[in-house]
């Protein structure tokens, strides 16, 4: 089928904007969907790609840090909490499950914010937990 006037050319696609796309999109899902498993993409990716583009590699980047800021939060923070209180009182769990609903939810939210850059052709730095692109 020949391509319309208004349909977009691979010619004009901007460099890095595959990689920034699948960057945060397995971020997202390694938040949502497989843990570990597209962390382990995340860095395949990184080391596969040494010489991406400056967006692909600033998504890139991004989303590895903010893998790892995601795994000490939710992982870290919450088995030390576990450990310092009683396993069985109720007031451990509500504060646990507020914890991680409340920072789960929040870094979902900065992983959206993060695709919908990817998908423009911007670069996007995580607040807080972001690395400064070059």
């Amino acid at each position: 089928m020949p391509l319309s006037a208004d349909s977009p050319n691979d010619d004009d696609e901007i460099p890095g904007l595959t990689l920034a796309i699948w960057a945060e999109s397995l971020y997202l899902s390694n938040l949502l969907l497989a843990p570990g498993v597209c962390f382990a993409a995340l860095l395949w990716l990184y080391y596969r790609r040494p010489d991406a583009p400056a967006l692909g590699r600033c998504h890139l980047k991004q989303a590895i840090s903010a893998s790892v800021w995601a795994g000490i939060l939710l992982g870290v923070i919450t088995a030390i909490l576990l450990t310092l209180n009683d396993l069985h009182s109720e007031a451990t769990w509500l504060v646990v499950i507020i914890y991680l609903t409340c920072f789960h939810s929040t870094l979902v939210l900065l992983g959206i914010f993060g695709l919908s850059k990817a998908l423009a052709g911007q670069s996007y730095v995580y607040p807080l937990i972001g690395r400064p692109c070059e």
